[in-house]
């Protein structure tokens, strides 16, 4: 779930209207948060996973990155950042009352969102074309470990994208009540942080 605020609004009013006597207020839902909470322990187990085998095969690690697709890296990488930056145009004029513009900035992101899934499908195709799979060294397979379950995660936030998106079109959000349309926003900007540190650990670092 490709981008999220996840910082209470101090003083945010429904509708996006602020006020001395509004109270703290955090985006989404406790549930949302509790995933969130969740997704960001197992991606440090993954990450202390990374640094463990990176301790023990230095040499691996060091000239891995040069074999995968950097291009394919940075097409995800702007795909999810993308998308969350729309998702965020969603939120905001969500919050600003202009439903239909909310719904146009959530199309796109949603739009831009697929790309994700199908970039990985070529990554892996040209992996394989050129005899990289999960048996070709301890870096590979630490790689393929983090980026297939972070495509895990990403296509759960997808099809939640899918049903906000559907309840957007049949009017279930509000100025005053869109708290899904946060909740999505949340879990997204979360999926973002974990790629924009999966990113450099493996096709930039050496």
């Amino acid at each position: 779930m490709s981008g999220m605020a996840g910082v209470g609004t101090v003083g945010a009013m429904p509708g996006g209207q602020t006020g001395e006597g509004a109270a703290a207020r955090i985006p989404g839902n406790k549930g949302i948060w509790v995933g969130i909470a969740c997704e960001f322990v197992e991606f440090l187990v993954m990450f202390v996973i990374y640094f463990v085998a990176r301790a023990h095969y230095p040499e691996a690690f060091r000239h891995g990155a040069g074999h995968l697709s950097g291009a394919a890296g940075t097409a995800i990488t702007l795909l999810m950042v993308g998308s969350g930056f729309l998702i965020a145009c969603s939120v905001a004029a969500m919050r600003a009352g202009r439903r239909r513009a909310s719904l146009r900035w959530l199309l796109a992101g949603f739009v831009l969102s697929l790309g994700y899934p199908l970039v990985k499908l070529l990554e892996v195709q040209w992996n394989l074309a050129h005899g990289i799979d999960g048996e070709a060294g301890i870096f590979f397979t630490v790689y393929y470990y983090l980026t297939f379950n972070h495509l895990v995660h990403a296509c759960w936030g997808i099809l939640g994208m899918g049903w906000v998106l559907a309840r957007h079109l049949c009017g279930g959000y509000t100025p005053e009540d869109h708290s899904g349309l946060e909740a999505l926003a949340c879990y997204w900007h979360a999926t973002d942080i974990v790629w924009l540190i999966i990113f450099p650990l493996f096709y930039i670092l050496v």
